[in-house]
């Protein structure tokens, strides 16, 4: 039996992934018959490459993906291209039914996934701005306080005398 799965590379805590077409009983990262991509889960949104040509024709073939593989081929469009396809086989669409589909799938995931990028992008730059803001409040309450304190501290200055020097009615009253 032939499976599609995933093939740890990477260090620790630094997980990257190729996508495998490999023998059932090969251990994890062991022999693989071939690699049709690569995954890595750390960015966001993760990021996948993926040879969709290769992938369909392995589906086509009766190779079985794994879980999270079949969850990848999902969020592209080859599990539902494997669908349509076999409905063509059996005659249930036409070839030319079956690519309009796909594609008008295809069409409403990308758009999908681009509103969640521009989201996520806003939001980032929504908390930016409010750090920033933040920051400029806390610094201009410093500036406030530091210029309250000199302010504070020269309406005192005139008033006492500096060390050293008598008070002026004093060094009056000892001269006569």
């Amino acid at each position: 039996m032939v499976k599609i799965r995933l093939a740890r590379r990477g260090r620790k805590k630094l997980a990257l992934y190729d996508v495998v077409v490999a023998d059932a009983r090969s251990p994890r990262d062991g022999r693989f018959i071939e690699k049709i991509g690569t995954y890595n889960p750390l960015t966001v949104p993760a990021t996948v490459e993926l040879n969709d040509e290769k992938a369909f024709k392995w589906l086509m073939n009766g190779a079985q993906p794994s879980d999270t593989v079949k969850a990848l081929l999902s969020t592209r469009g080859i599990m539902l291209k494997k669908h349509l396809q076999i409905g063509v086989i059996k005659g249930a669409l036409t070839q030319d039914q079956a690519d309009s589909k796909l594609q008008d799938w295809l069409k409403s995931k990308t758009t999908k996934l681009e509103s969640t990028r521009d989201k996520l992008s806003q939001s980032k730059e929504a908390v930016a701005k409010a750090r920033k803001e933040a920051e400029t409040k806390i610094k201009e309450a410093r500036a406030e306080a530091i210029r309250k304190k000199a302010q504070v501290q020269e309406a005192a200055a005139p008033e006492q005398p500096a060390e050293g020097e008598a008070p002026a009615t004093e060094t009056q009253e000892a001269q006569a």
